[in-house]
C-alpha cells in the first residue's frame, strides 16, 4: 500500500494585528458570557477588531468605534473575512 499521509493545515494561530471577530457559538454558554450582559452588541461579531495584543491564553481587541478594547479568550476569535 502506497498511500501517501494525509496533511491537514493547522488554522493560523491568531497573533499582533490580526482583524478578528468573536465566535458567536464559542462565546456563547462560556464562563465570560455568563459574567457579562446578555445584550452584546452586534459589532463584535461581525468584525472586523485587530487583536492589539495576546497573553497567554487571552487577546486584547480593539473595535473600529469609540469604544473600550476588550479582552476575549483567544479560542472565542476567529479570522474575519469579508
Amino acid at each position: 500500500m502506497t498511500d501517501k499521509p494525509v496533511s491537514i493545515k493547522a488554522p493560523k494561530p491568531l497573533r499582533k494585528g490580526s482583524l478578528v471577530r468573536v465566535n458567536r457559538a464559542a462565546y456563547q454558554h462560556s464562563l465570560e458570557s455568563l459574567a457579562s450582559d446578555e445584550s452584546l452588541p452586534e459589532y463584535i461579531f461581525e468584525g472586523p477588531g485587530e487583536l492589539l495584543f495576546v497573553q497567554g491564553d487571552f487577546g486584547q481587541v480593539r473595535w473600529r468605534m469609540p469604544v473600550p478594547d476588550v479582552w476575549f479568550r483567544v479560542d472565542q476569535l476567529e479570522v474575519w473575512t469579508e
